[in-house]
């Protein structure tokens, strides 16, 4: 089979490798299509690699159709050959195929494509992660979700919505905002208008200050907007992309109980995926299929154009996920 390989000179050469092997708990999928992530990046310049027991090459989604199970997944899983599935993977959706434990397959949402699918496990985990799970956001509950043109904000946004919070969010400029609009935030800060510290106070002011964040910016802003939180309230760090130090006054922290929070998906084990899985499945799935929540696709491209691709992120150019079709259909 072929997989993307990246070369001495960190290029990406679509090359053929091994065959899959499956294991007793594995179920052999056919990929259709993934999709991409920042980390993808961070894999390619060497600095965060697959882990243990995963292909070396890059991808952490896809989806597809099963065409082979090993003993224990054939009377464990809920899947069966031909069937469709997403799933969420530490390494090697880059590929044809893929041989994934049984407990990190989803079924593809009905009414999705194969391309659409592909651009939720990882996403939708995250955002499911850390919004419910580590910021134990409630309905009725006003979160700050970063990076509001990013492809993880594209899934926290309405799934945020969906289940009864209120939804701010915050892009550079005017002109991503229009973009963005469509994913249904109830408020966008412009950061060339007004910082997120500025508006943290302005809402705890108007007593209806932030009670989660899920932070993928980090930086000075943390500092300056945390103590304006809402009592009890969580910040969640999941990645530091503004920056990996910030100055912190630690009183707010007492004084109103918060959580200060860093969070993780690709470092928990598949036991504790699998059950963030089911409760994704459970609790999201059928907003998605009755049209509540759409995924949203940036662009689709061939696996072969996946330099092209990698350019779209590293120049922060897309609102939504870039996916890579791997199955010519």
């Amino acid at each position: 089979m072929k997989a993307m390989l990246i070369d001495e000179n960190k290029n990406l050469v679509w090359s053929d490798v091994e065959e899959p092997v499956v294991g007793a708990e594995d179920v052999l999928v056919e990929i259709y299509a993934t999709a991409l992530n920042r980390a993808d990046l961070l894999q390619r310049a060497g600095t965060y690699p697959s882990p243990k027991g995963w292909p070396s090459w890059m991808g952490l989604e896809l989806a597809g159709r099963v065409i082979d199970m090993g003993e224990v997944a054939k009377s464990k899983s809920r899947f069966k050959i031909g069937d469709a599935v997403c799933a969420l993977v530490g390494g090697g959706a880059y590929a044809e195929k893929i041989a994934v434990p049984y407990g990190l397959l989803m079924p593809v949402p009905k009414g999705l494509s194969m391309e659409e699918a592909a651009s939720l496990p990882e996403a939708y985990a995250t955002s499911y992660l850390n919004l419910f799970e580590e910021g134990h956001l409630e309905s009725g509950q006003t979160v700050y979700v970063a990076a509001g043109a990013s492809g993880l904000a594209s899934s926290a946004i309405p799934m945020a919505k969906a289940l009864g919070a209120k939804v701010i969010t915050s892009v550079q400029t005017k002109e991503v905002a229009e973009k963005i609009k469509n994913l249904g935030a109830d408020y966008i800060i412009i950061q060339s208008e007004e910082s997120i510290p500025e508006v943290f106070e302005r809402l705890e002011k108007e007593g209806c200050p932030v009670n989660v964040c899920m932070d993928c910016l980090s930086g000075e802003d943390l500092g300056k907007a945390l103590p304006f939180m809402a009592r009890g309230g969580y910040w969640v760090v999941i990645s530091t992309l503004a920056g990996v130090t910030t100055e912190i006054k630690l009183r707010p922290l007492l004084t109103k109980g918060l959580h200060l929070v860093g969070s993780m998906l690709r470092n928990r084990t598949n036991e504790q995926k699998k059950i963030l899985l089911e409760k994704l499945v459970e609790n999201v799935w059928k907003h998605i299929e009755s049209g509540k929540i759409r995924p949203s696709v940036y662009k689709v491209l061939d696996i072969e154009r996946a330099e092209e691709a990698h350019g779209i992120l590293q120049r922060f150019e897309n609102t939504g996920k870039v996916v890579l079709k791997v199955k010519k259909q």
